[in-house]
Order: structure tokens, then C-alpha cells, then sequence
């Protein structure tokens, strides 16, 4: 399991998630919800996160968005806008 790395507010956010758990007890919900939000997206709260592979989760927002989020090549974290 991953620890999270990171979340870099600085023009890009850089991240890696656990698969359930963070170093220090953090579920993955609170940490996909602060990506979003840090990247300005409408959320409200993570309340059902689906791991596709490794640091890649399709995450469901509370008001009904959906996101996926996942690490890409340069380690960076991308959130794409589900249908």
C-alpha cells in the first residue's frame, strides 16, 4: 500500500493514494475530495471511491460529479470530468 506522497499547490497538485488507508489513518475518500477541490472542481465530499489500478480511482461526489483521478507518467495527479 501507497502512502500519499504529497499534495503540491504550486501550479499542479503531485500525489500517490492507498488503495483504503493513508499513513495516519486518512481514508482515500478525504484525500480523492482534496484533490478535487484543489484543482477547483465541484465536489462537496467523496462518498464512493473505485480503484481501476494502481493510483487510479474513479471517484462519486456527494452532488452527483463524478471524476477520475489517477497519477499520470510524470507523476502528476489528473482529475478528468466523468459523464
Amino acid at each position: 500500500m501507497l502512502a500519499l506522497a504529497g499534495i503540491l499547490a504550486t501550479g499542479f497538485v503531485g500525489a500517490a493514494f492507498a488503495a483504503e488507508e493513508v499513513a495516519g489513518g486518512v481514508p482515500v475518500h478525504a484525500d480523492l475530495t482534496a484533490v478535487i477541490t484543489l484543482q477547483g472542481l465541484p465536489c462537496g465530499k467523496v462518498v464512493d471511491a473505485r480503484e481501476r489500478g494502481t493510483d487510479d480511482y474513479l471517484a462519486t461526489c456527494e452532488d452527483g460529479h463524478r471524476y477520475r483521478v489517477y497519477v499520470n507518467k510524470d507523476g502528476r495527479v489528473v482529475v478528468e470530468k466523468r459523464d
